[in-house]
């Protein structure tokens, strides 16, 4: 079974069964995912069973180009990161701190060597995170993991194979919406609203996704309701966020924050999740 082979903050493998319920007894022709991060609800709903064609997007070239190459050559994608796995794990903290900023610093030409950078840095770097800066340059600091699981051979070759059948996308999830119709489920992660000033942190990409783009998102939901088309929206239990939806009766779901850098960081907190199923 395929899980995601990258650490994504906020991820949705505990939302997978609740998502899955709401889909039995639907006729599901095509998945449609505008927000990829991971992969978890993708990874998650094809193990149980949801093994339609799909449409996998997000607004991040280099994660797109990531899931390309595994997709496309697993096999070079290992052979580029066992030299890096090995020698991150034989050395000492400076000698691991050292060939992480390397290879930060780095920029392979070849896809699969690119991908296996993103890979390294996401299962090294200080708390799993995925951040860029203005000119979109990865800049999360090293990490300090004892022994950091780099190279899973077998989960990228079972995530490879799920991925077989997938079209992937670097595109804005507008884009994508408007696509879908009758037969087609679109489940959407997007950046959260922040509950509150400090807890704002939306740089996946070189451009913050921003309060115009949640009215946006809001558009294209209520668009894909309009065209006959099963949807699942997840986001932040706010009250900003349940206005923006009205008429759209959230449930709250209770999500624990896997990647955080305190232990009571990562306690269930309420959550919202639209939708027309279920």
């Amino acid at each position: 079974m395929a899980t995601p082979f990258l650490k994504w903050a906020g991820g949705k493998a505990r939302l997978v069964p609740t998502v899955a319920a709401g889909l039995e007894g639907l006729r599901v022709e095509r998945y449609i995912e505008p927000f990829l991060g991971g992969g978890a609800m993708f990874f998650g709903l094809r193990a149980l069973g949801l093994r339609t064609p799909a449409i996998l997007a997000d607004a991040n070239p280099e994660l797109i180009a990531t899931f390309a190459a595994v997709r496309d050559d697993v096999d070079g994608v290992i052979r580029a990161l066992e030299p890096l796995a090995e020698a991150y794990l034989a050395a000492d903290r400076t000698g691991r701190r050292e060939l992480y900023y390397r290879v930060r610093a780095c920029e392979p030409a070849a896809a699969a060597a690119r991908a296996a950078r993103v890979i390294f840095l996401n299962h090294t770097c200080y708390n799993g995170l995925y951040r860029v800066n203005r000119r979109g340059r990865f800049n999360v600091p090293h990490g300090r993991y004892a022994r950091p699981r780099i190279l899973d051979e077998a989960n990228l070759r079972a995530c490879a194979a799920e991925l077989a059948d997938a079209e992937l996308r670097c595109a804005d999830f507008a884009e994508v919406c408007a696509e879908a119709g009758p037969g087609d489920f679109v489940y959407l992660d997007p950046p959260y609203h922040p509950l509150s000033a400090t807890a704002n942190f939306t740089a996946y990409t070189d451009r913050a996704f921003g309060w115009s783009d949640q009215e946006r998102l809001a558009a294209a939901v209520r668009g894909l309701a309009a065209r006959g088309a099963w949807f699942a929206l997840s986001n932040s239990a706010h009250p900003a966020i349940a206005a923006l939806y009205e008429g759209l009766r959230p449930r709250v779901v209770q999500m624990s924050r896997a990647i955080n850098s305190k232990a009571n960081g990562r306690a269930p907190v309420a959550e919202y999740l639209f939708g027309n199923v279920g």
